[in-house]
């Protein structure tokens, strides 16, 4: 391995544990406070349509705007580290944050939040997979699955937290604070990286920009595709076809032209590496499932089951602090088990809670909804430590930062994949099961009589026909989320094969270092 500037393994050492929980702090309060802000303005939305004059449809622009932006820069984050040192775009990325949020909150218009929240996701992207590195690249090999369990604790209670703060703070202090509660926290994360977050060395390389072009044009639309897909009507629409063919040629032309390119944007030889490999195809499918269950579960209980937003919060709440548990337990047992083993039970135990979802009806208790929530987001924290962890096992440290990228650009992608055919099944099999359900709707059924009676209304009664249709969508639309929550089940179950393909120990990496344990 090439002679590198990066601490060594003694200098790590010895470095104070304060400063490793301090820098392990600022890393923690970034990586929270960039991905809340992905649905922590989710229930924000209706009080701002009235605010800034936005159509249902027109408002789902603030979420579109934020996910594209981080999906086009994340890719490029690796580079940016290499070019200009990590620590330095880390606070830049913390500093244009903190600015573009405040203008969020200051907006008038849809066309200025739009605006701004291309900022605000542009500059957030490239602190999470710069956080994973600084996390891996400050702790020893042992104390990794340590390192990512408190990383993890950022990235997955963010998405899981966010609609229970954002209705918090939207019923008690307004949409805009939902932006303003970022200046406190970004502050206090500037101070901790300027005084904890040590520099990494930079080189000035140079960059592919014809590359970076097709990078950030294939991957932008693919995440267009993505988020407004289901609402196009898919590949029934011309817009979404287009960017389709945009996505696919610029995604292809990319891989083919950059493979072997050292100067490449994103460095995808590093995909030679199995382990590397193989935990980024798995985390891209795991967030399918896990950002599924992430969007269906409000709309589940605000839609279908009436619950108020602040309620539904609650009631989500058990979830993110069983995938704190989750993690904990994963950061005790990984130095003593299998990491494989660990993403077996974790996928196992997320496949279980969601399957207990898959006979609910419209008189669930609230029993029923936290407690397979709760053995979800155990076998989630379950699943991540690992993953993350066994990513970076054979690979060297200088190539933390591109690995990085890699990994979270695929996390990235799996979560849209997941809100996106989650939202695709429940929209399709509402609509299938309302036409077979109204075919039952005849005067010789004797259900319908039945129902009739104990309603105490005659069919020829004028409320019927209104009554019927209310009960027709809502009994619908509840078996649409069941098929909607077997497709998650199943999605968790047909990775477990894949977790054969990791190593935990073994032959050296392509890249000069053998595998740690």
């Amino acid at each position: 391995m090439a002679p590198s500037s990066y601490p060594s393994a003694a200098a790590s050492d010895s470095s104070a544990t304060p400063n490793k929980i301090l820098s392990s702090l600022a890393v923690l309060l970034a990586v929270l406070m960039v991905i809340l802000d992905m649905t922590i303005v989710n229930v924000a939305l209706p009080d701002m349509m009235g605010t800034l004059g936005a159509t249902p449809d027109q408002i789902t622009w603030v979420l579109t705007s934020y996910i594209v932006a981080e999906a086009i820069v994340i890719p490029m984050s690796g580079f940016l580290a290499e070019r200009f040192g990590r620590k330095r775009v880390l606070t830049v990325s913390v500093i244009g944050f903190v600015i573009s949020s405040m203008l969020c909150g200051q907006s008038h218009s849809l066309t200025q939040m739009v605006l701004f929240r291309l900022l605000q996701g542009a500059f957030g992207a490239s602190v999470v997979p710069l956080s994973q590195a600084t996390m891996v690249d400050s702790f020893e090999p042992e104390k990794r699955g340590k390192a990512m369990a408190i990383w993890g604790i950022g990235v997955l209670l963010g998405p899981i937290m966010g609609p229970t703060v954002g209705g918090f703070i939207t019923d008690h202090l307004g949409w805009q604070w939902v932006f303003y509660v970022n200046l406190p926290i970004g502050i206090i994360n500037l101070l901790l990286i300027a005084a904890y977050i040590k520099p990494t060395p930079y080189t000035g390389a140079a960059m592919d920009w014809i590359g970076a072009a097709l990078l950030a044009i294939g991957v932008g639309s693919l995440q267009m595709l993505l988020d407004r897909g289901n609402s196009e009507g898919w590949f029934a629409s011309q817009l979404i076809v287009g960017l389709a063919a945009v996505s696919t040629i610029c995604l292809v032309t990319f891989v083919l032209r950059s493979f072997n390119r050292p100067d490449a944007i994103l460095k995808l030889n590093l995909l030679r590496d199995r382990n590397l490999a193989t935990s980024t195809f798995l985390i891209m499918a795991f967030g399918v499932g896990m950002l599924s269950t992430i969007a269906l579960q409000p709309l589940f209980l605000e839609h279908l089951l009436g619950y108020p937003a602040s309620t539904a919060g609650l009631v989500m709440a058990p979830r993110g602090i069983a995938v704190a548990v989750g993690m904990i337990v994963v950061a005790a047992l990984i130095q003593h088990v299998d990491s494989r083993w660990l993403v077996f039970f974790g996928l196992i135990l997320s496949a279980a809670g969601t399957y207990v979802t898959t006979g609910y009806n419209l008189n669930v208790d609230r029993f029923w909804i936290i407690a397979p929530s709760i053995v979800q987001g155990i076998g989630m924290g379950m699943i991540f430590v690992p993953l993350s962890t066994l990513a970076y096992q054979t690979l060297p440290k200088e190539a933390s930062d591109q690995a990085a990228s890699i990994f979270n650009i695929a996390r990235t992608i799996g979560g849209s994949l997941g809100i996106a055919i989650g939202a695709t099944v429940l929209t399709r099999a509402t609509h299938q099961n309302l036409q077979t359900l109204a075919a039952g709707l005849n005067p010789y059924n004797p259900a319908l009589h039945a129902w009739l009676n104990s309603t105490g209304l005659p069919l020829s009664d004028p409320r019927v026909k209104e009554i019927l249709a209310t009960e027709l969508t809502r009994q619908s639309t509840m078996i649409g989320f069941i098929e909607a929550f077997g497709f998650v089940t199943l999605s968790f179950l047909m990775l477990i094969p894949f977790v054969l393909l990791l190593k935990q120990t073994g032959a050296a990496s392509p890249y000069g270092m053998a595998s740690n344990k």
